[in-house]
């Protein structure tokens, strides 16, 4: 780190100052206040003119850059052994004994006393340069303006990101998932209802679901030991349960993602790189964002037709709440479209304003069948599909995962009359462009419901009604 001296510079002395011509004799010196090294006082201060101090032992030298490295370096180590306590032989405000004079009347006993004058100097003209200015905004009255009221006194309406955050905060909590052999991370979840229930990301709790270790943190600090009630890897949505759960918990009020408009105000809340009960702003950038995550080794994905915000998500915002302007959760933030760039020394990537979030509808659904059953239930259509990128539709294949029939006999699909090579490219309203497209779209909906499906066979666009069938776990 480079260093400068942004003090003034002292002129260099004589050896020996002038004498005049038939000089009266010198008055006796007056008694100086004792002074302390490097020109400061007994306090430690330095003589005002000097440049900030950025090494403790040298006055006036400071950085001349700011450091580009993140996180910043520790501050120097402090040149007095109490650490800036105030005891301790040299520390801050300790005294410090002039040494004795020296004979004769060199270099160094002049610029002293330079540097005690200018000390003297700048103190006298700081207290003369207040009075002054006093005075004259008594005599003239002052321009500025105080505020009738101190930041605490101000009343936060409820639609403001104050008012929400205030009312939400209380009801989310940070989770920390740890493995039997120690591996884990740092998630977010929120109170689903007032027996203790929380929810959060399945890849939050992931590690802790074989006998791992699970906890809940409040705001407030009190931490919770936890369980897992159900999980579901393809969903992506997670239920964790408080043991010892206290009687009044608060569970937010769950909003309706499929009312969302473009441009609507969003409200994240999280923990991001651990740092806990962090509160970020955006809007609804997108909806129904086909999203296809991973556990990076390819054979466990999650699909979401997911709400699209630009609200800061990064690493441990997942399994947060998304909320609309008056602190309703609309969505759960799960995912992050990023450079690839790692952030705070960790590697991890860090928001660049894609987040996405499972929708509320849905994750409301499976929290409810998680609770209930302890195993998610996936609607299906019964038909396997190609998984490649693809921008034509979903494409059904010849072959169906594990050997299995590509069109599962008797099935939803199979009784819509579909056949392997057909690709479907619309799902109701929804363009399908891809099959992680179509099974994101499908996962929107509960088992039970019908369906248009439109496909083209031989060039030729057709539609189907399609009834959805079940699938229970995910295996």
């Amino acid at each position: 780190m480079s260093t400068e001296n942004e003090g003034t510079a002292v002129p260099p002395a004589p050896s020996a100052p002038p004498v005049p011509v038939d000089a009266p004799a010198a008055p006796a010196p007056q008694a100086q206040a004792p002074q302390g090294p490097y020109g400061q006082d007994a306090r430690g201060q330095a003589p005002q003119g000097q440049g900030a101090s950025g090494d403790a032992g040298h006055p006036g030298v400071s950085s001349s850059a700011p450091d580009p490295s993140w996180p910043p370096p520790p501050p120097p180590t402090a040149p007095y052994g109490d650490g800036g306590s105030g005891s301790g032989p040299g520390g801050w405000g300790s005294s410090y004994q002039q040494p004795a004079p020296k004979s004769g009347r060199g270099r160094g006993g002049l610029l002293a006393a330079v540097l005690v004058a200018a000390l003297v100097a700048g103190g006298t003209g700081g207290g003369l340069g207040y009075v002054l200015a006093k005075d004259n905004d008594e005599s003239t009255g002052s321009t500025t303006v105080s505020a009738s009221a101190n930041g605490g006194d101000v009343k936060r309406d409820p639609g403001t990101t104050a008012g929400v955050a205030a009312k939400a905060l209380p009801s989310t909590v940070t989770i920390e998932a740890e493995s039997n052999s120690g591996e884990g991370g740092t998630g977010t979840g929120f109170v689903f209802d007032k027996q203790g229930h929380i929810v959060t990301n399945n890849h939050v709790v992931a590690d802790a679901v074989d006998g791992g270790k699970l906890t809940a943190t409040f705001p407030t600090g009190k931490k919770y030991d936890a369980e897992v009630v159900g999980h579901a890897q393809g969903y992506d949505v997670a239920v964790i349960k408080l043991k010892d759960a206290p009687s009044d918990l608060k569970p937010l009020t769950l909003g309706d993602s499929d009312k969302v408009a473009v441009g609507d105000s969003t409200i994240a809340i999280g923990a991001p790189f651990g740092l806990s009960d962090t509160v970020t702003t955006g809007i609804i950038s997108a909806k129904n964002r086909p999203v296809a995550s991973s556990d990076g080794s390819g054979s466990q994905a999650s699909y979401m037709s997911a709400l699209q915000t630009d609200a800061s998500i990064n690493p441990g915002n997942s399994g947060g709440p998304l909320l609309d302007a008056r602190g309703n959760v609309i969505g759960i933030n799960s995912a992050i479209q990023s450079t690839g760039n790692g952030g705070f020394g960790t590697g991890q990537s860090g928001s660049i304003g894609l987040g996405f979030a499972i929708p509320i509808n849905q994750a409301k659904y499976v929290a409810q069948e998680l609770i209930k059953n302890g195993k998610p239930v996936y609607a299906k259509i019964g038909a396997s599909v190609s998984l490649d990128d693809s921008s034509d539709g979903a494409q059904i294949t010849d072959q169906g995962a594990g050997g299995a029939a590509p069109v599962e006999p008797g099935g939803p699909a199979a009784k819509a009359g579909l056949k392997p090579g057909d690709v479907i490219i619309k799902l109701d309203d929804r363009v399908i462009d891809s099959g992680p497209t179509l099974i994101g779209e499908i996962w929107t909906h509960q088992p039970g419901d019908k369906v248009t499906i439109t496909y083209e066979r031989g060039g030729k666009q057709r539609t189907a009604e399609v009834t959805l069938g079940s699938r229970v776990g995910d295996n």
